[in-house]
């Protein structure tokens, strides 16, 4: 899939989301990029990443940057490349949800959805010693 039909499909799945779970959410962007995930894991890739300033005390953030939800195709690209099943439509569907998942949670000041990814993350590092 290139670039270009990525965001297409990324537009047409956004698209058939109801609008109040998109309530103060700034909006999608699809970057061009790979993204590393910061715990140093070989091979471990973020597909999506949800950011949400907080308030201006919190890690210097401030209200007025919004909330956006970034998906990486060079990271689908590169799980693609290396699975000739992967199914494009499916794992965007299911990171786009899963970012949406964090929004809507953020708007509730709910955090459960980090700390399940929290918890993944940590799984694996005991998975891979």
């Amino acid at each position: 899939m290139t670039y270009d039909e990525f965001v297409d499909l990324v537009t047409r799945l956004w698209d058939e989301i109801p609008e109040e779970f998109k309530r103060e959410l700034q909006g999608v962007h699809v970057l061009p990029q790979a993204k590393r995930d910061p715990s140093g894991l070989p091979g471990v890739v973020r597909l999506g990443e949800y950011t949400d300033p907080g308030p201006p005390s919190v890690f210097a953030g401030h209200v007025h940057l919004g909330r956006h939800i970034a998906l990486y195709y060079g990271s689908f690209a590169e799980i693609a490349r290396s699975d000739p099943g992967f199914d494009w439509e499916a794992e965007t569907w299911e990171t786009l949800l899963h970012e949406l998942r964090h929004h809507v949670e953020s708007l509730a000041w709910r955090d459960d959805l980090i700390q399940e990814d929290v918890a993944q993350l940590k799984a694996l590092k005991r998975r891979r010693g």
